[in-house]
Order: C-alpha cells, then structure tokens, then sequence
C-alpha cells in the first residue's frame, strides 16, 4: 500500500485504527482525531490535512533544537548508513568517536562517553554505574540514588522509580529499592513556606537530612535536572547548587546531572548546569543531542568515575558489563556530530540566551496583563507559565484550564506544552520551548496567540 499520496482523511483513519498514541487517553478520538504531522521546515509544521502550525514545543517533546527540514544533517545520515549503518558499542564507529571528542570539549572535567538511545537508558547506565560501583569499589555499599521532587527522569520502570512526579508512577509500581525523594526547588510554593532572601535555602538543605535519614554509607549519589523541566519549569536560585555540592562532597556522593532536555543551548548555555557552581560526575544528555534527527543519548563521565571500572583486570566482573544495542547506530552519531556544527555555526546557543531573555520579558508582560497567571519561571528558550485561579492565594488552576488554553492555541495555529498528568494538582504549567532558531516575530506570534487564548478561554 502506498501511503505517500493518500489523502489526510485516510491516514488520519489508518491512524485510529492502529497507532497507540503517547500520553493519550483514545477515547477522545471517538470525536476527535489525533494529530498527524507531515511536514516541517524551520519552525513550522504541516498535518496531514495541509494545516500549519508554529510549533512552540520542539517537536512535541522539546527536542528539534535545530529546527524541521536540516538537509545538513540528513544527508550527513544517509552518507554515514551507505558507508556504515551499525556496529555494537563493544566497538566504535568514526561519527561516535569525532562527536564524543567535540562534545566534552564543551564539558570541562567530563571525559567519557557512553552512547545508548534514549534519555531514559541514559539514566539507566548512570544509577546502574553508581550500583556496580557500590560492589566493587572504596564505596562499597554505597547504592542508594536520591532524586528531587518534581523531577522526570525517564519512563523505564528504574527510571520511574527516580521521578518526583507521583501521577507518572502511578499504577507502575513496585520499583526497584534504593531509591529516596528530598524536596523541589520551587520559589513560588517554597515547600518550608519561606520568602528567597529571607530564607535559608532550605530546599537544598534537604539533601543533607535525606542522606542522614537513609544513611550516608548507603547513598551512591544525587540526581537533578539543572532546570527542572516537566515538572513545572523550575530554575534554582544562584546559592542552590554550591550547596548541594559541598553536601554531596562532605558525604562522597557522586553528583548526576539530566540535562536530556536543558543540554545542547535550549537554556542560553552549552549545558543547564553551566549556569550554576557545580561539577558533575555524571551528566546524561539525549532530546537535542540530535534534535530528534535520530535517536541518541549520551552517559558522559569523569575519567576518575570511568577509572573505577578497569582497576582489577583480574577479576572478571570489574568491568562495566552493560550494552546498549542502538547505542550503535552511526547514524545516531552523524546526526549529533552534524548537529552539534549547526548550534556552533549559527551561534544558536547564543541565540538561545537572547530571544530566551525577550520571551520571558513578553510573558512577564503577560503576567502583569492576565489575573490568570501566577509565575513565569525558565531560561534560554525554556519558559514556564503557571495558571492560577487567584493571585493573592497562588491556588493552582485546574489541569483542565491548561487544556483548555491549549487546545484554543492549537485552533489559531500554534503548538505548546503543558504539564501532563505528572504532579497531582499542580498540572498548570504551560511551556514554551520553541525551537533554538526562534526570532523576535515568532516570539511576537506565539505571545500574541497565547494572549488571546488567555483573554478568551473561561476557566470554568
């Protein structure tokens, strides 16, 4: 059958009937139809009905960094899969080692690159390199990985057992043990009810109580996203991460930085925690590594972390004894390497740090215009809005409203995100990662809807 040519209607029938959509509750289709995307080009996407939209997500999942339609990078790929499509990571390929090599340049202290396919297997690698440590070396017993509430880290059933976001575990359980929650970061619902300046930065402090409570000789290491992304957009004050630091160094825990979604400039920085004072141990990248023109992921570490894992050539467990299968796909790595050139070549990093800056003056414009909204948080090109229903006592608004919001911008042609069933009553986030290309007048266009979807949506 050729689908090249068929008619949206069609697809759109093809679709319903055997594609299981993500994060989609199906029964909505009984009288709507889902989204297919055809095309796209710059920031720019086209379904299959010829409708076009500017797509303020990147990809849905904040991934198309680089923007639709990069003929660099997919002929880049083709060339790499004709000459050499796979080779199993127990080797190597010429794209994986030339972009392994360009991106720790970009992470000073950082030296090995373990490549897999996804941020979640990403995560994997980097709690299963703490346990096999905990077994093998000086730390033995030291197994234990803490994670912040309102952090996402992957959607595997480890990786989920790591996530500060109840509803996403929900059903999902049992998880695997030794894994232990210490509070968010977020200013606006300080969870010690406290005022930033005024406070003791309280929301880090909690590291050190949750490493007491669950032992220090136990606890392997720490793992955040600089920014927390899904759960609400969360930038950490400035004293925030040079606390964490020295509490992870006062109990030789191993830091872990997610940057799958803040890495490759989506903040204004090459990487999300280059905004703060911390050196990570483990920094696990995926989403823009490619921006999403093939699926790769990274688990990047210090020589002293991978030094770990050859000191008894003896012994024939004291080694990394992990694969990841598609970690091997070339073309993965020609796409990031090709990737990684357009971000340095078109300084859309920079560009990131600019027109990130003037998206979140336009919504703090907004803020002040609508009673509906009760922060705006991010940096770069990674912007949260959160709704409320009143200012004065911040009550959250319902996930409904932000769906609703949503679905208006989705009519007038432009695509955002949300908070999506992750953090039970507080799915009131709307986000706006647009592409690393974005100008002033998509800026303009994706406010100028966005203020009109506020005007007219009720929130009841």
């Amino acid at each position: 059958m050729n689908l090249r040519n068929q008619p949206g209607p069609e697809l759109i029938g093809i679709d319903k009937k055997h594609v299981w959509h993500h994060l989609t509750q199906h029964h909505a289709f009984a009288t709507n139809d889902p989204l297919i995307i055809a095309e796209g080009k710059g920031m720019v996407v086209t379904d299959v009905n010829g409708r076009e939209f500017l797509d303020a997500t990147s990809g849905g999942v904040w991934s198309v960094n680089v923007g639709y339609g990069r003929k660099q990078i997919a002929d880049a790929v083709a060339d790499q899969l004709t000459k050499m499509c796979y080779y199993a990571g127990t080797g190597g390929t010429v794209p994986g080692a030339k972009f392994a090599e360009r991106l720790v340049e970009k992470m000073p202290g950082m030296n090995r690159v373990y490549f897999s396919n996804s941020g979640s297997e990403a995560n994997e690698k980097g709690y299963k390199m703490v346990r096999q440590r905990s077994h093998t070396q000086a730390a033995d017993g030291k197994y234990k990985i803490i994670y912040r509430n309102r952090d996402y880290h992957g959607t595997t059933i480890g990786a989920l057992g790591s996530t500060g976001q109840s509803q996403r575990q929900e059903h999902y359980g049992p998880f695997a043990p030794g894994f232990a929650e210490f509070t968010n970061c977020c200013c606006y619902r300080c969870p010690f009810g406290k005022t930033y300046g005024e406070c003791g930065i309280e929301c880090a402090k909690d590291l050190e109580r949750v490493i007491l409570e669950e032992g220090p000789d136990s606890v392997g290491s720490v793992v955040l996203e600089p920014i927390t992304a899904g759960g609400g957009v969360i930038a950490p004050v400035p004293e925030y991460f040079p606390i964490i630091a020295d509490t992870c160094r006062k109990y030789d825990v191993l830091i872990h930085i997610d940057e799958v979604v803040c890495g490759f400039g989506r903040t204004g920085k090459w990487f999300g925690y280059q905004h703060f004072c911390v050196e990570p141990d483990i920094v696990t990248l995926a989403k823009g590594a490619a921006s999403g023109y093939a699926a790769i992921s990274c688990t990047v570490t210090t020589e002293a972390l991978f030094d770990d894992f050859k000191q008894n050539p003896s012994d024939p467990l004291d080694y990394f004894r992990d694969i990841s299968t598609f970690g091997g796909c070339a073309g993965g790595h020609a796409a990031a390497l090709e990737n990684l050139a357009i971000l340095e070549e078109e300084k859309l990093v920079e560009n990131a740090k600019e027109v990130g800056a003037y998206l979140l003056e336009a919504l703090n414009e907004l803020k002040d215009k609508h009673s509906v909204i009760g922060d705006v948080r991010g940096r770069g090109l990674l912007a949260g809005v959160e709704l409320v229903n009143d200012k004065e006592t911040r009550e959250p608004a319902d996930e409904g409203y932000a769906v609703r919001v949503g679905a208006y911008c989705k009519r007038q042609g432009l695509l955002i995100g949300r908070t999506n069933r992750g953090l039970e009553g507080f799915n009131n986030t709307l986000c706006l990662t647009p592409a690393l290309i974005a100008g002033r007048s998509d800026i303009d266009q994706i406010i100028a809807i966005l203020d009109k979807a506020l005007q007219d949506t009720p929130q009841s």
